[in-house]
């Protein structure tokens, strides 16, 4: 009989422990900064985001938003959007459960706080792309995020580089031009919206600086994966 109690207690202590190991490991992956990037189309901001997920494969997820517009060629449903209904999506702002959303094109884009959530769940550091509405909508709820702005060094240079791609019209490329001398004004008006701001004129370095900008939350990312 006490041979069987110790053994119960024995499994009883091992459950505990790994119930504590696991409770931590949880609280240690929430404690992981979520990033909110922004910037002008152009800045380097999406080249950035690939290169770190390359580097560092384990460490990041970008969150899935919600769009009411149809799914094009390829996409697929919750791993490039979920696509909803307009009345869905609608039902969800009014309750509250997105950290932002706009409206482009006529269709609804948004980011929920599931989404943010989901990506938490599994210690990995949850990427927002948004933009600058979506920036200020965010620090509006209370998520613990790290705001960063990746931008071009001036907007000749981001003209050049919009013009390399060779996807602009002149009308479209003057759109984005005239979207990103608004923004960048916002932000030089506002200079505490973001914890950081990285001007990207050599990408090597404006990578490194990110990667610097983070490097708790990476320490963070890592340490949840040994737990």
């Amino acid at each position: 009989m006490l041979a069987l109690l110790l053994s119960i207690e024995n499994t009883a202590t091992v459950a505990r422990s790994s119930l504590a190991e696991s409770f931590r490991a949880l609280l240690m992956a929430f404690n992981i900064r979520p990033l909110v990037l922004s910037g002008p189309s152009g800045g380097g901001k999406s080249t950035i985001i690939t290169r770190a997920m390359h580097d560092y494969p384990n460490a990041f997820a970008l969150s899935v938003s919600h769009t009411t517009r149809a799914p094009r060629p390829g996409e697929e449903n919750g791993v490039h959007y979920w696509f909803s209904d307009k009345e869905s999506v609608e039902k969800m702002i009014a309750e509250g459960d997105f950290l932002e959303h706009a409206i482009f094109g006529g269709n609804i884009y948004g980011t929920s706080k599931k989404a943010v959530e989901n990506v938490q769940k599994t210690g990995r550091i949850c990427i927002l792309d948004v933009e600058l509405q979506g920036v200020r909508s965010i620090k509006q709820c209370d998520l613990n995020a790290k705001y960063i702005l990746i931008k071009a060094p001036n907007l000749e240079v981001l003209e050049e580089r919009l013009r390399a791609r060779k996807t602009e019209t002149e009308e479209s490329l003057k759109k984005r031009l005239k979207h990103a001398k608004e923004d960048l004004d916002a932000v030089a008006a506002d200079p505490n919206l973001f914890d950081f701001i990285i001007v990207n004129d050599d990408l090597d370095r404006a990578y490194k600086e990110f990667i610097s900008a983070i490097e708790p939350e990476l320490k963070l990312a890592a340490s949840s994966k040994t737990h």
